[in-house]
């Protein structure tokens, strides 16, 4: 992502291998977020598997939680509010998702604005992440 209007460079959240090795390995979620209770993935995790399951309360709640903990990394990281946050780089995928998932949860629940905002948010984070997460 170059950034061609001098705004915020792109916040990168740090690598969390041990949190991210159990998520690739498939591990259950709530047993990574009982080990790693600020590993956004996992609550996205969490959230994914309620929202399949046709429980959208649960995934909201799942989801919101884990875009709070992403929006406190990223906080930590330098991220005042608006900037670029990369789906390319890999730590930023765990925020990235509980984001999109909040978005569904929102709209299966009929929160329209918060879905709105979700997916606005969710665009310009990056541009891309909407296609790869399924909200184009």
């Amino acid at each position: 992502m170059e950034n061609l209007f001098g705004g915020p460079e792109p916040t990168l959240l740090p690598e969390r291998p041990e949190a991210q090795a159990a998520a690739e390995a498939g591990t259950d979620p709530g047993k990574i977020v009982r080990a790693y209770p600020d590993f956004s993935e996992a609550w996205a995790l969490l959230a994914e598997r309620a929202l399949q399951t046709g429980d959208p309360v649960a995934g909201y709640a799942y989801a919101r939680t884990g875009y709070h903990r992403g929006l406190d990394q990223l906080r930590r990281s330098g991220w005042r509010g608006h900037g670029p946050v990369p789906w390319s780089h890999r730590p930023n995928q765990g925020f990235l998702r509980a984001l999109a998932a909040l978005a569904r949860a929102a709209d299966e629940i009929g929160e329209t604005e918060e879905h709105q905002r979700c997916r606005q948010f969710l665009a310009d984070s990056d541009p891309s992440a909407p296609a790869a997460l399924g909200l184009s």
